[in-house]
């Protein structure tokens, strides 16, 4: 199976400029929480609803003035329409993600690959647990020297 037979088509962008405001409310009427960013029409990162609560609201930005740029992740990872699902699964696992952006062999965005997606394809169950599993696991950054009992 390819990434094109399972992935969302449907992609909205943003920009950079963008207020963490208005990106919120446009990730709440849309029902997501993945925005890949394009500036100059060019996909210049990503930003999820983490990104606005952990980087900016928590780090005392103010929504209203504070712009995508501040909170979003520069470093794009992306996968091809054509790449097969267990290969991009495997890489999602490597790389911690949950998302990724799909574009076509021009560089051009055409959809949005999930983790949902995927638990939806006709993926080998061993597979999927493997790259859900890579993803969850935990970094020493990741509990902020908490210790939960």
């Amino acid at each position: 199976m390819i990434v094109k037979e399972c992935m969302s088509n449907y992609v909205e962008l943003g920009r950079p400029d963008m207020s963490l405001k208005d990106v919120a409310c446009l990730m709440r009427d849309g029902d997501f929480g993945f925005l890949p960013i394009q500036e100059n029409d060019r996909l210049v990162g990503t930003v999820t609803d983490r990104d606005i609560a952990i980087r900016g609201v928590a780090a005392g930005l103010n929504p209203e003035t504070a712009k995508v740029r501040d909170v979003m992740s520069q470093k794009v990872l992306y996968c091809f329409e054509d790449q097969s699902l267990e290969e991009v699964t495997r890489n999602l696992g490597d790389n911690q993600v949950r998302r990724l952006p799909v574009l076509n062999r021009d560089k051009r965005l055409v959809g949005v690959l999930s983790l949902g997606d995927i638990a939806q394809s006709e993926l080998a169950a061993d597979q999927f647990e493997a790259a859900v599993s890579r993803i969850s696991k935990s970094t020493p950054a990741s509990h902020s020297g908490r210790n939960f009992q």
